[in-house]
């Protein structure tokens, strides 16, 4: 399930999603906040553009929509119903969540978005 070739091996590790032998990111660390989003031009090993179409990566923004909706509804749930805080609390909870999750959320949602555009080719992993 997580071995390359795999959807969820490329978009967990950032790797290219055609490939899958090099990462897409400059940096591979998220928690590098100035270089969150900075990704290399081609994929080295097989050519890929990532910047599929001039802002591709808008697209995105409604996938980091979605994972952030998910996030704040597990907050909520995880702080009011298991923690039974108030309400206040549990907002201040969502917040929380949201701040310290926020860049894997941007990288992870650029991940999703690439993968639903490009499949893994075996033949562009040999080269």
């Amino acid at each position: 399930m997580f071995k390359k070739g795999s959807k969820i091996n490329s978009i967990l590790t950032g790797s290219c999603p055609r490939c899958q032998n090099e990462n897409m990111y400059v940096d591979k660390n998220p928690l590098h906040l100035t270089k969150v989003l900075k990704m290399n031009e081609n994929c080295s090993h097989c050519g890929l553009k990532y910047q599929l179409e001039p802002s591709f990566f808008y697209g995105a923004m409604y996938v980091s929509y979605g994972l952030n909706v998910a996030v704040g509804i597990t907050a909520f749930i995880v702080s009011f119903v298991f923690f039974e805080t108030t309400i206040e609390q549990s907002f201040l909870a969502i917040v929380i969540a949201l701040i310290v999750l926020f860049p894997f959320v941007l990288r992870l949602s650029r991940n999703l978005y690439i993968n639903m555009f490009i499949s893994y080719d075996a033949k562009a992993g040999e080269k």
